[in-house]
């Protein structure tokens, strides 16, 4: 059965108002800017039948997963940190490498960053690994490497919001802490049939105080994880499978045939699209068979991870080099080789949705799902001469564009790169020195590959760019 994303922490307060012209209230003692609505009381039979129920089957059912095996704190931390927007079956791998990697607090608070982003390359949102690392610091410096075991100092430190601090203290510590998550808002507003909107934050907020109520005297870790687990395998988003749900004699949301259409979730804002020119800068002279590579800044998306040189394509209408030539070229292709990523997103679309970035990921297919189509690519030759311009205006990099080798794209949270990849040389002396060049550009060889990280994107292009030279392995 299909695993599912786990929410991200929602960290933001509930809004002061719900619209409208917001109306100052009168000056008296009981005057406040909103009205609180009284927590609603759901029948104590309904809740106990829930527990019980749930937890028995748990006890039987539950997965055998490599974080269960343990009740040390800073590993299911690093668990719950990497489930967070990721697919458990993705997790698994990486967490045997992490901890194997920085097995206690002291090893990944000592660890260079650029090590523990590596060793975190390829689950993306990798800010989860910084903010991580520097919260285990903070353990490491104010706590003495244990991990805090009380609501108040694990909630201070850097990216522990609700839910991970939920987790944690009742995984761990057994403490009767709610842990409300993606799939237990799913689970809950099925069972009672809650028809709020989980996408805000007062919805949150009820779910964790029914969460609360609902936990075992003595089975906190326990019962939080049997309803991550009965969202994740039965209680799924489509088609859920009422038929073997340990509570779907007491269940609201199924008894008024309401399953498929709970929880009520507000749709998010979709990412913006961008257009990007990548230049996969080869080597010269002494740098022959390596590849330019440039560090991304401290701080945003992205921050410190390596990438390949990009710009954002600017048309003739955004004020954008040579329009002439736009203007006197098609849009689309302008012939050349085929893409480097066609036989590798082949091979992942046989095994992917029709939503996956492999099936989006060849020349003219459209935008991530959500987001706004663009308007239809310039050719090729004044995309490379936008290139050329881009980055000898922006980075003062002389590069000559030789031809298109490949298109990918990527879904960020915010934004969407729909991305053209060009073959090119550094114009001059193609092997200039790494002192000719930016400080944050590096020549990369094959066997440094390893030694750099990459977000997925531009880790995908090397890698098929690497397969089609035959020098750098698969």
């Amino acid at each position: 059965m299909a695993e599912l994303e786990r929410q991200q922490e929602l960290n933001e307060p509930a809004s002061a108002e719900e619209g409208g012209v917001p109306v100052k209230p009168k000056k008296t003692k009981t005057a406040s800017k909103t009205e609180k609505t009284p927590p609603v009381e759901y029948p104590m039979e309904q809740k106990q039948f829930f527990s019980a129920n749930l937890l028995a089957w748990y006890l039987i059912h539950r997965r055998d997963l490599p974080w269960r095996r343990s009740r040390n704190p800073y590993y299911i931390w690093i668990s719950e940190v990497m489930l967070q927007q990721t697919r458990v079956d993705t997790v698994i791998p990486y967490f045997h490498r992490f901890v194997d990697l920085f097995p206690t607090v002291e090893a990944l608070a000592e660890a260079p960053e650029d090590e523990v982003l590596k060793a975190w390359e390829g689950l993306g949102y990798y800010s989860r690994a910084r903010n991580l690392q520097q919260a285990v610091r903070e353990v490491h410096e104010r706590y003495g490497g244990i991990v805090p075991d009380t609501k108040e100092d694990i909630s201070s430190l850097r990216g522990v919001g609700p839910y991970t601090s939920g987790a944690i203290l009742s995984i761990a510590y057994n403490k009767p802490e709610p842990a409300v998550d993606g799939n237990v808002m799913r689970v809950l507003s099925r069972y009672f049939l809650i028809e709020e909107d989980i996408a805000k934050p007062a919805a949150r907020v009820g779910m964790e105080r029914l969460a609360r109520e609902l936990i075992p005297e003595g089975s906190a870790g326990d019962f939080n994880q049997a309803l991550m687990e009965l969202g994740a395998m039965v209680c799924t988003p489509r088609s859920p499978q009422c038929l073997t749900c340990p509570v779907m004699d007491h269940c609201s949301g199924r008894l008024a045939g309401r399953e498929e259409t709970l929880p009520v979730k507000s749709k998010a804002k979709p990412p913006k699209p961008e257009r990007r020119l990548v230049a996969l800068i080869e080597g010269e002279g002494e740098n022959a068979g390596r590849i330019l590579i440039r560090q991304r800044p401290q701080e945003g998306l992205l921050a410190c991870m390596w990438e390949l040189p990009h710009v954002e394509l600017r048309t003739p209408a955004q004020g954008g080099v040579h329009g002439a030539l736009a203007a006197a070229e098609p849009p689309g292709p302008a012939g050349g080789p085929e893409p480097l990523l066609a036989a590798a997103d082949e091979a992942a679309a046989a095994s992917a949705g029709a939503d996956s970035p492999a099936k989006r990921g060849r020349r003219g297919k459209a935008a991530a799902a959500g987001s706004e189509a663009p308007a239809a690519w310039p050719g090729d030759a004044y995309s490379m001469e936008q290139l050329r311009a881009a980055l000898a205006e922006e980075e003062h990099v002389d590069v000559l564009p030789q031809g298109w080798i490949a298109d990918t794209n990527h879904t960020f949270s915010h934004l969407y790169w729909d991305m053209k990849v060009y073959r090119c040389r550094l114009g001059g002396e193609g092997g200039a020195p790494a002192g000719q060049l930016p400080y944050r550009y590096r020549w990369m060889s094959p066997e440094e590959l390893e030694r750099y990280a990459f977000p997925n994107v531009f880790l995908r292009v090397l890698k098929m760019y690497a397969e089609e030279q035959g020098i750098w392995g698969k």
